[in-house]
């Protein structure tokens, strides 16, 4: 059975399950009040969420994404990402947003739901983490920024 993906106030969010994306507790608090919940749940356990903020009239960016680590790998992470594509582009937006670090599996898990690479901030994680940030025994130092166009 799929799992029933529904928005939620923000005061709901599974803080514990967005830490898997962002592991600053102080930065998701940061943008959190300012975004729309999203949450995906199966047989009442909420097993993948995701944050997204405005920002601006036609435009949206994807601040986090997560699944539980029991639910990873079997399309969860998917689904919650088409769904809220395909929420925006209901909704009237023009292009969603993101940043991700520069390798590793979340680039492809974006670039196969069509969003391209539009930019690089050198340094983000460097700059906004008080700890390094390792993905597959590579410290991230760069962020790449994605855009899909949802016209």
């Amino acid at each position: 059975m799929p799992p029933l993906i529904q928005r939620v106030p923000p005061t709901q969010a599974p803080i514990d399950l967005l830490l898997l994306a962002d592991p600053s507790e102080k930065k998701i608090r940061s943008y959190l009040l300012q975004s729309d919940c999203f949450v995906a749940s199966c047989d009442g356990m909420i097993i993948g969420a995701c944050l997204v903020q405005p920002l601006g009239a036609k435009s949206c960016e994807i601040m986090s994404i997560a699944v539980h680590p029991d639910h990873q790998k079997t399309g969860t992470g998917t689904l919650l990402l088409k769904w809220i594509i395909d929420f925006y582009r209901r909704s009237g937006a023009l292009q969603l947003e993101v940043g991700t670090g520069s390798f590793g599996y979340q680039l492809t898990f974006y670039q196969k739901q069509g969003f391209r690479v539009t930019g690089i901030e050198r340094n983000f994680f460097i700059d906004n983490y008080d700890e390094p940030i390792v993905e597959d025994g590579i410290r991230l130092y760069d962020m790449l920024r994605l855009t899909l166009k949802l016209s």
